[in-house]
């Protein structure tokens, strides 16, 4: 039943899905006029360059820190453990896809965050909240889609939180820490965070996801400039490998096409989440002026999580020869492993468990809030709270369980999720260029007033 279950999962990767995020990003792109190349310096200003300036509007949490909370959640288990999971079962190939995904995305998450911003609402608790339940209610006047997201989602968050915690137990295990202990203690950190709000939630990633990016980025790239002599290799690995079947060797099982391109564009869309909408729930809380605004931050995530810190982790495992000695079963280990080698075993392990824990309590942070909010939006605001309790308590069902199995479960959800969420987005597409066009519109003006 299990095997059939997967057989469904692959498919929907392979044909509706892939369909669905690729064509839907090349429909935005166009709709923007491919704005994500076009304006690209002016998107480098307005997020790198203005990271800390304070913005005017309306809002619960500054821009900074809803861009923050959003990576927080990209910029996950998905990063390190994502990435050798699409090549230990897609091969190096399956980094292509990833790479496709993420260039069309751009256009994708700055759409949702533009509507999510635009149909956002205030809670029982007086904060701002949002995110494609909002929007395809509202917006698309879809609201049985509306609630199928939430739904779709609300069941997503709880392969989501096992993946994490199964993430950070195989890489603590490497240094001889019990899943059961490591278990316990991510429970107990995340629940301190999580039942302060969102606010609390804020003021954690704002400061964990800069020193942890940073950090790992550093320690990869040594690792990486240790091997530099592999560097052409991968990449011949990476453009070789999207178009021709890759054989097996060492651990590696081999891999067709149809498996690099489901593993890519799985993995990617997990990893920068665009054409889910989840970002939008964090985005939707921010102070702002545009939705547009807003909307540029989606890009700068894209930037960070998949063209820079994925990219990092895929040359990490491909420079080192990891890849090809280790199984999809301990894909978790590999980045790990990939740094014992340059770095030692103490270190090296020592390191990324660390690295690890700081990546994934993030994460789980803010997919609790998620999840929390399709509680509240299908239910009301006393069963986010029972839901709350009941995500924390799949942190150890996934320090227990097996890493391939829970994986399958997620991917199917997802592409619930995906599905409905990119109905939305197609369905108001003028509304996001009228809106872009407005945002662009003010600053051409702003620009016109300064020089005379």
């Amino acid at each position: 039943m299990f095997d059939i279950f997967k057989q469904i999962t692959d498919w929907l990767w392979l044909y509706p899905i892939l369909i669905i995020l690729v064509g839907g990003g090349i429909i935005m792109s166009v709709t923007l006029r491919f704005f994500q190349i076009t304006k690209f310096p002016f998107i480098i200003r307005e997020t790198f360059g203005k990271i800390f300036k304070k913005s005017s509007g309306s809002g619960t949490i500054t821009p900074f820190q809803a861009a923050t909370s959003a990576l927080a959640s990209t910029i996950g288990a998905a990063n390190i453990v994502g990435v050798p999971l699409a090549i230990a079962t897609g091969g190096p190939g399956a980094i292509f896809w990833m790479w496709l995904i993420a260039i069309f995305g751009c256009a994708l998450k700055y759409s949702e965050i533009i509507l999510g911003i635009k149909y956002r609402v205030k809670n029982e608790e007086g904060e701002y909240v949002g995110g494609p339940m909002y929007y395809l209610k509202n917006g698309a006047k879809m609201p049985l889609l509306g609630t199928l997201f939430a739904f779709f989602l609300m069941i997503e968050i709880a392969p989501s939180i096992a993946t994490q915690s199964a993430s950070i137990v195989q890489t603590a295990a490497t240094i001889n820490i019990n899943p059961i202990v490591t278990g316990i203690v991510v429970i107990a950190i995340v629940g301190l965070v999580v039942y302060g709000g969102i606010k609390r939630i804020s003021k954690v990633t704002e400061k964990l996801v800069p020193v942890m990016a940073i950090a790992y980025f550093l320690i990869a790239v040594i690792a990486i400039l240790a091997n530099y002599k592999n560097i052409p290799v991968a990449f011949e690995l990476i453009f070789k490998g999207a178009f021709t079947p890759t054989a097996a060797v060492g651990g590696f099982a081999g891999s067709v096409i149809a498996a690099t391109i489901k593993a890519g564009a799985a993995r990617g869309a997990y990893s920068n989440e665009a054409g889910m909408g989840t970002s939008t729930i964090a985005h939707s809380a921010a102070v702002t002026d545009f939705p547009a605004r807003q909307g540029l931050w989606g890009i700068f995530e894209i930037i960070v999580d998949t063209l820079g810190i994925c990219t990092i982790t895929a040359f990490l495992v491909l420079t080192t020869g990891i890849w090809s000695t280790v199984g999809s079963d301990k894909a978790a280990a590999m980045p790990s492993m990939a740094i014992q080698s340059v770095l030692g075993a103490k270190f090296g392990g020592g390191f990324l468990t660390i690295c690890m824990l700081m990546f994934v309590l993030s994460t789980l942070i803010v997919v609790i809030f998620y999840g929390e909010k399709q509680a509240e939006y299908l239910f009301g605001l006393k069963a986010s709270k029972a839901a709350r309790v009941i995500y924390l308590a799949f942190i150890m069902v996934g320090a227990l369980c097996k890493l391939d199995n829970i994986v399958v479960l997620l991917d199917f959800t997802l592409a619930g999720v995906i599905g409905t969420n990119m109905i939305g987005v197609i369905k108001l597409r003028k509304e996001v260029r009228e809106e872009s066009d407005a945002f662009f519109a003010s600053q051409k003006n702003e620009k016109t007033q300064h020089i005379s």
